[in-house]
């Protein structure tokens, strides 16, 4: 039987954990919330209350190896950087003290500085990168076998773009849509754990990149939401991320290759 550790099971790492029970793998998983930890365990999965802003031991079985890790812990601009600095040594501790073949930390494209450019993985302007994602990247990448995932904003369900919208003036609708859909991120994840794929940093969003504008109507459409009250453009820098070694490596088709389809 293979196994599977996700710390931070937030949205995508439930839908995760899901998924990956279904394979007949057994599951362990961290959660900050009590709601949470009492779902996941009534789905037999090996649940824990845990919060890695606190001097507290994980209890992880030691005599299991894990077939794979995703660390999914959140690191936001709203954290100081001595906040993020205890929060991922704790999460390096843990995962330096079990066994493990792979391990994913789930990361963001809002890595890549706000400006004019098309960015891909080969973007190496550290003095550019957004120092607090940068950070908690770096202190995993320190880990033996890590990759690190750079996620696109984040769709699907009832994730819906338009509904953040409705009746309100948008700001950044002349911006690229750097996004993907959660069934693409479960895709991408599975096919990367499965192939075993070579350690390094990939992106994963959409291969089209519509105006953030026409994703909002698109989507107000077709989910019989309301319509934005007006357009106001802002900040319409041009930044677009490519996601584009990922997909080749894997042969993987998107199922929704552009956020309009979302």
């Amino acid at each position: 039987m293979k196994h599977l550790l996700i710390l931070g099971c937030g949205w995508v790492g439930e839908e995760l954990a899901k998924l990956y029970q279904s394979k007949g793998w057994q599951v362990w998983a961290t959660t900050t919330q009590e709601e949470k930890y009492h779902r996941l365990k009534s789905d037999g999965i090996f649940a824990y209350v845990h919060n890695f802003d606190q001097e507290k031991e994980l209890d992880l079985p030691l005599e299991v190896r894990f077939d794979a890790v995703v660390t999914s812990v959140p690191a936001t601009a709203k954290n100081s950087l001595e906040d993020l600095g205890f929060r991922f040594y704790q999460v390096f501790r843990t995962l330096s003290a079990i066994a493990y073949d792979k391990h994913y930390f789930l990361s963001s494209v809002g890595v890549y500085p706000d400006i004019d450019g098309t960015f891909d993985e080969r973007y190496n302007e550290e003095d550019k990168l957004t120092p607090k994602l940068r950070f908690a990247e770096k202190r995993l990448q320190s880990l033996p076998e890590t990759t690190v995932f750079r996620l696109g904003g984040l769709f699907g369900k009832q994730r819906i773009f338009a509904k953040y919208f409705q009746n309100k003036i948008v700001t950044t609708g002349d911006q690229p849509a750097n996004f993907i859909h959660l069934d693409d991120v479960l895709g991408l994840i599975d096919g990367a754990i499965e192939q075993k794929i070579q350690n390094g940093i990939y992106n994963l969003v959409c291969p089209e990149h519509p105006l953030k504008k026409d994703v909002i109507m698109k989507s107000a459409e077709k989910y019989i939401l309301s319509y934005p009250a007006g357009f106001e453009p802002k900040d319409s820098f041009q930044k677009v991320v490519l996601g584009e070694e990922l997909p080749l490596l894997l042969n993987y088709t998107f199922k929704y290759p552009s956020p309009l389809d979302f």
